[in-house]
């Protein structure tokens, strides 16, 4: 079976290694048919911090192909993967393509293979925000409608899948990001220097990430958000998103805010280091919420919403939005919450191969 696996941005780079190392180990086992994977990169993200080293870390093949198509609008973007992936599927003629999250990349992989009739199996299907004005959100409707194979992460995925008319070849797997913090938490404590370099070792620190569009494209929720940082009452390490630093006032980039602590773009073990250390991590990633919960660690979302209810419900995350007034009231309420059993016992992974290694995964769904 060869299977074509679209990867793009930093979360999928780590999704896929875990199903990529089950992939490996299964065929050195040789008890199952092998399973050939063929990794290809968009290029979404093209800075090599955010991508090149990302493979290293991680243990996973290098891609076969890079496609470079990470720069223009969302429409460009989308565009170009759509030319280069509908080629490389027909080049090398996959069983099954395999796509992560809700990004263009995903989008675009899914899109593609549903044009040459090859099924698609879709990681983290069902997630909704109910706000279609986030690409992301776009994204993971149009993905889940195209998908063979739907491997959902909670219940409420499902639940949500349900609502839309999709109940076939549905499956809750857990989530692999938990598979991911179990290896690599332990990893990050025997490699990363991060807390010397930066100074942080038994020193209180919250840990930022500002990089959605519709914070870092908007002038006037940036500004909020930076504000709410700089109101906080501790230093706040803020690894700076390409998109971002773009948009970043000057001066705030020369070092001129007392509290911020701004960093390049960090390696994966880095960021899991400072994950693991942080008092408070407030964030727009959907995935470092998740990682937040995973190291026990208090999140504060920088969104109006978010489509990991969960850490809601369970008590580990709250909405802060984009309101510097907000921003400290949350971090004063901040603690640790319930258990979130819907995430998994680690074996993610093992589950979504075994399922993408079954004859229904040969046929071609919706």
């Amino acid at each position: 079976m060869r299977i074509l696996t679209i990867v793009g941005a930093r979360p999928q780079f780590i999704k896929a290694a875990m199903v990529s190392r089950e992939i490996q180990a299964r065929n050195r086992d040789g008890e199952t048919s092998r399973i050939d994977e063929v990794i290809i990169h968009t290029g979404q993200h093209y800075d090599s911090n955010m991508s090149d080293v990302f493979f290293k870390e991680l243990g996973i093949p290098e891609p076969a192909a890079n496609l470079q198509a990470g720069t223009g609008t969302h429409g460009e973007m989308t565009g170009l993967m759509l030319v280069g992936l509908e080629r490389e599927m027909l080049h090398r003629e996959p069983d099954l393509v395999l796509v992560y999250g809700d990004t263009n990349s995903t989008l675009a992989g899914a899109l593609a293979a549903a044009k040459l009739h090859i099924p698609v199996a879709h990681v983290e299907a069902g997630l909704r925000s109910f706000n279609k004005r986030m690409p992301e959100e776009v994204n993971r409707i149009l993905t889940d409608h195209l998908a063979a194979q739907l491997f959902c992460p909670t219940q409420t995925s499902i639940a949500n899948l349900a609502r839309e008319g999709i109940t076939e070849q549905v499956h809750r797997v857990g989530d692999v990001m938990y598979d991911a913090a179990l290896l690599f938490g332990k990893l990050a404590v025997s490699t990363s220097g991060i807390l010397d370099r930066l100074g942080l070792v038994r020193k209180p620190f919250a840990l930022a990430t500002v990089h959605r569009s519709e914070n870092t494209d908007d002038p006037a929720r940036l500004s909020e958000i930076l504000a709410g940082l700089q109101a906080l009452d501790l230093t706040v390490v803020l690894p700076v998103h390409p998109r971002t630093k773009s948009r970043l006032p000057p001066g705030l980039l020369a070092g001129g805010s007392s509290n911020l602590l701004l960093t390049d773009p960090l390696s994966y073990l880095d960021m899991v280091m400072l994950e693991k250390h942080a008092s408070v991590i407030l964030t727009d990633s959907g995935g470092v919420q998740k990682e937040a919960y995973f190291h026990g660690v208090p999140c504060i979302t920088l969104r109006d919403e978010t489509e990991w209810v969960e850490t809601i419900e369970a008590g580990w995350n709250q909405l802060a939005g984009a309101d510097r007034h907000r921003i400290p009231a949350c971090m004063a309420r901040t603690g640790k919450g319930q258990p979130i059993p819907d995430y998994g016992d680690g074996h993610s992974a093992s589950l979504i191969v075994s399922l993408v290694s079954a004859p229904a995964a040969m046929e071609s769904g919706r």
